[in-house]
C-alpha cells in the first residue's frame, strides 16, 4: 500500500511536469502508472462488485396511533453463497418486505435473520429457490480490518439515491474514531439510532472519504486487494464513516447462528482516564440502579484496575468500546471478578452478568381504538423509574378516534396494566386481548380501561368501533344550475366598473357543457345578481354557496329567472333547473385493504374537468399506499382504473366483482390497466398472498 502511495505521488509529480510543455512526448512511466493503478482498482472492483446488492424495503411505522407504510432503499453485500447479505440495522429496521437486486439486475426477495441496533448491523438472506436451477450467487470477502491504517485507499461501493450501482474511491482518515462529547472530550456520546435507541458503543468506525450518498447505507467499504474492510454507516460533507468488518464478522455469524448477538450486561458506563489525573484504570462514571454492578458493591467515582484477571486501563475515548465489548462476551450468568479503588483503598468483589437488555419493546397499532402502543422492556422501566416492566405503553392516539374520544382521553405515555379488570402483562398479552374483543359478536359497546399517567392510576372507558368503509350519504335531489361561479366581492365589482347599485354578485365561470344551462343564454363572465327577483349579494367568501342555496329551494323543471350583469347592462335570462348531479364527495367509494387501494366511482364533474367523454369509463384511485401492493405496483392517486385481469371495469360494481375474482384467484401477478393524464399504461401488481402469521404481527426492536 505505500509503495502504491509513492507512486500515485510520483505520477502526479511527473503528470505535473510533463503539464508544463504541452508538446513534450508523453513520459511513459506516467502511462505505466496510470494503467497500473487502474488495473488494481478495477481488480479490487470486481471482486465484490458483483456481490453489490440493492435493497428495496416496504416498512411499517407507528404514527398518530396508525399504521404507516413506508418505502425505503439501501445497500448491502452478499457474504455466503448460502446468499446472506450484510447490511445496516437502520436500512431493515422496521421492514415487512425486502427485494434484493443482483448485480445482474434480477430482483429476489429476501428474509431477515436478524438485526442488531447496537452496532446497526442487520443480515438478510435471499430467497434462492428464486433464482431458478442456477441457485448460484456471487460473494466477497470480509477482510481483516486491524489491518487497514490511516492513508490506504478505500472504495465505497452501494446504490446512491436509488440509482444504479457506483463506486467512489477514497483514503481512511482514522482507524478508531469515536465521537466524544463535553468540554474535556472525554465522554463517548451516546448515538441514537432513534429515539430510545442507541447504538456505536462497541464501535470504532473507520473514517475515509470516499464519497457516500443516502442510498449509500450498508454497502461495503472496500480495500485494494478486493476486500471487505467496513460497512458505510453515515455520511455526508466529504466524512464517512464504516463498521469495521471484523466487528461485522462476529456480529453477522450470531446473527445467522442465534438470530440475535447474545450479551452480557453488568450496568455501568466508563469515563477515561486522561483528564483526571489517575495513572491507571478506568473511572466507573455510572452505576445502573438494580443493576449487577450495583448489586456488586460498585458506585460511580469507583475506579476500576482489573476486569476478570487482566488490568484494565483506558486513558482516551478509543479505548472504551474495546472495553465494553470485553464485557459484553463474557457468558451471560458469569460470575466476573473486579478488582477497583474506592477513595485510595483497593477492593475486590464479584458481579454476576445478565443478558443485555433490549432498548425497546415490541411496537403494534391497534385501529378500532386508534392507538399505537409499545411493549416495556427493563431498560424502559429504569428510564421511567417503573417498578417493573408490565403493561404496554401508548406512544400515540389518532384524532378522533375512540381513545383520543374517552373521557379522559388516552395520551402518549401512558401505561396500560388491566382492561375489563384483566391484567395486561406484555405487548402479547395486550394484542390476545384486543382480538377477543373485536372479534366479538356483537364488539362490546364499552371497554374499562385500567392506565398509569405520571404515577397516578386513572380508568377511562372506550367506545370501541370496527373501520367499516361505508358510502358516504347521498343528498336527496334537489334544484341545481349548470353553472360554476364565484362569488363577486366590493373591490372586484369595482374593478370590474359594476355600478354602486349592484355591488357584487356571482360570476359564471363554467356553463356545463350538456345541461339545461347550456340551452340558455347564460355565459362565462356573467354576474348573477338575483333569482325570481330575490337580490343576491355576497359579503365575504363565506357567503360562496348563497345562490346555490336559493335554488334548491326551487322545484326541479322549474324556470328560473335570472338577473345578470353583462358588459354594463342587466339582463333577465330564464334558465330551466335540473336535478343536482352527485359530486366527488358524495360518490360511491371502495377500499382494498388487501391491496391497500381506494377507489371511488366517475362524477359528472370528473368527466367535464378531465375533458372525457360518455366512452371514457372506469373508477377513479383516490388513494394508493406507496408501499402497498397497488402502489408498488405503480398506480397512483388520480389513476382511472378502466380493466383489471382481463376484466374491464366500467363502474364501481364491475370493479369490485373484478377484486373479488382476483381474490378468489390469487395470480402471481395482477395487471391494471389505468388512463393516467392522455396516456394508457400497463402497471403489474405483484400480490404477497401468503397469510401473516400471529408472530409476524409484531416486530421486536
Amino acid at each position: 500500500m505505500r509503495n502504491l502511495c509513492l507512486s500515485l505521488v510520483l505520477t502526479m509529480s511527473l503528470a505535473g511536469c510533463a503539464s508544463t510543455n504541452s508538446d513534450a512526448p508523453a513520459d511513459p512511466r506516467v502511462a505505466q502508472l496510470r494503467q497500473d493503478m487502474r488495473s488494481m482498482i478495477g481488480t479490487a472492483r470486481d471482486r465484490v462488485y458483483p456481490a453489490l446488492v440493492n435493497i428495496n424495503v416496504v416498512s411499517v411505522r407507528y404514527y398518530a396511533g396508525s399504521e404507516t407504510k413506508g418505502r425505503s432503499v439501501g445497500s448491502g453485500t452478499i457474504i455466503s453463497p448460502k446468499g446472506y447479505v450484510l447490511t445496516n440495522y437502520h436500512v431493515t429496521a422496521d421492514g415487512k418486505k425486502f427485494t434484493c437486486t443482483l448485480s445482474d439486475r434480477r430482483q429476489v426477495s429476501a428474509t431477515l435473520v436478524g438485526e442488531d441496533p447496537l452496532t446497526d448491523l442487520a443480515v438478510l438472506q435471499l430467497d434462492l429457490a428464486e433464482l431458478g436451477d442456477d441457485q448460484r450467487v456471487p460473494y466477497a470477502e470480509l477482510g481483516d480490518s486491524a489491518q487497514v491504517q490511516v492513508g490506504d485507499y478505500v472504495m465505497a461501493m452501494g446504490s446512491p439515491l436509488s440509482l444504479s450501482r457506483s463506486v467512489t474511491l477514497g483514503i481512511v482518515s482514522n482507524t478508531q474514531r469515536v465521537f466524544a462529547g463535553g468540554l474535556d472530550g472525554g465522554d463517548v456520546q451516546e448515538m441514537e439510532l432513534e429515539p430510545g435507541q442507541s447504538t456505536g458503543m462497541f464501535t470504532r468506525w473507520v473514517q475515509h472519504d470516499a464519497l457516500i450518498n443516502p442510498g449509500n447505507s450498508g454497502g461495503p467499504l472496500v480495500n485494494l486487494a478486493g476486500q471487505v474492510v467496513g460497512v458505510n454507516e453515515l455520511g455526508g460533507a466529504g466524512i464517512g464513516y464504516a463498521i469495521p468488518s471484523n466487528l461485522a464478522r462476529e456480529v453477522a455469524a450470531a446473527l445467522i447462528d442465534h438470530g440475535e448477538v447474545p450479551r452480557s450486561w453488568i450496568g455501568v458506563a466508563f469515563k477515561p482516564i486522561e483528564r483526571t489525573g489517575l495513572q491507571e484504570g478506568v473511572l466507573i462514571n455510572s452505576v445502573v440502579e438494580h443493576s449487577p454492578a450495583a448489586q456488586a458493591g460498585i458506585e460511580p467515582g469507583d475506579v476500576l484496575l482489573e476486569l476478570g484477571v487482566e488490568p484494565v486501563t483506558a486513558r482516551f475515548p478509543e479505548q472504551l468500546p474495546p472495553l465494553l465489548e470485553r464485557i459484553a462476551e463474557e457468558p451471560v450468568g458469569s460470575r466476573v471478578p473486579l478488582l477497583y479503588r474506592r477513595e485510595g483503598q483497593v477492593q475486590r468483589t464479584t458481579v454476576v452478568t445478565e443478558k443485555y437488555r433490549p432498548d425497546r419493546g415490541v411496537r403494534n397499532s391497534f385501529r378500532a381504538w386508534g392507538v399505537s402502543a409499545m411493549g416495556l422492556t427493563q431498560t424502559m422501566a429504569l428510564r421511567m423509574r417503573l417498578k417493573d416492566a408490565t403493561g404496554v405503553m401508548i406512544t400515540s392516539t389518532r384524532r378522533g378516534s375512540p381513545a383520543d374520544l374517552a373521557e379522559p382521553s388516552l395520551q402518549g405515555g401512558d401505561i396500560i396494566h388491566r382492561i375489563n379488570d384483566l391484567p395486561v402483562e406484555d405487548m402479547a398479552g395486550f394484542i390476545e386481548m384486543y382480538r377477543k374483543l373485536m372479534d366479538a359478536d356483537p364488539v362490546p359497546e364499552r371497554v374499562l380501561i385500567a392506565y398509569d399517567r405520571g404515577g397516578e392510576n386513572q380508568l377511562t372507558i372506550i367506545k370501541p368501533k370496527k373501520d367499516d368503509d361505508l358510502d358516504p350519504p347521498v343528498e336527496l335531489p334537489k334544484a341545481w344550475l349548470g353553472v360554476a361561479t364565484q362569488p363577486v366581492l366590493r373591490d372586484l365589482a369595482k374593478e370590474l366598473q359594476m355600478p354602486e347599485a349592484t355591488p357584487g354578485g356571482y360570476r359564471v365561470t363554467r356553463v356545463y357543457p350538456g345541461t339545461r344551462a347550456a340551452d340558455s343564454d347564460l355565459k362565462v363572465g356573467d354576474i348573477i345578481l338575483g333569482v325570481d327577483g330575490d337580490r343576491l349579494m355576497p359579503r365575504g367568501m363565506q357567503d360562496t354557496g348563497m345562490l346555490n342555496l336559493r335554488i334548491r329551494r326551487m322545484d326541479i323543471g322549474q324556470t328560473g329567472k335570472f338577473a345578470v350583469w353583462r358588459t354594463g347592462q342587466t339582463l333577465e335570462i330564464p334558465a330551466v333547473l335540473e336535478r343536482t348531479r352527485t359530486t366527488p364527495a358524495e360518490a360511491r367509494k371502495d377500499t382494498n385493504k388487501d391491496f391497500e387501494l381506494s377507489v371511488r366511482e366517475v362524477t359528472f364533474f370528473d368527466r367535464d374537468a378531465r375533458r372525457w367523454d360518455g366512452s371514457i369509463k372506469g373508477v377513479l384511485v383516490t388513494e394508493a399506499d406507496a408501499a402497498g401492493w397497488a402502489g408498488l405496483g405503480g398506480i397512483r392517486a388520480g389513476d382511472l382504473i378502466q380493466k383489471i385481469a382481463r376484466q374491464s371495469v366500467t363502474d364501481l360494481d364491475s370493479y369490485r366483482a373484478a377484486m373479488e375474482q382476483v381474490e378468489k384467484d390469487q395470480p402471481e401477478r395482477v395487471v391494471f390497466v389505468v388512463l393516467r393524464g392522455v396516456r394508457t399504461g400497463f402497471q403489474y401488481v405483484e400480490p404477497d398472498w401468503k397469510p401473516v402469521a400471529a408472530d409476524e404481527m409484531t416486530k421486536e426492536e
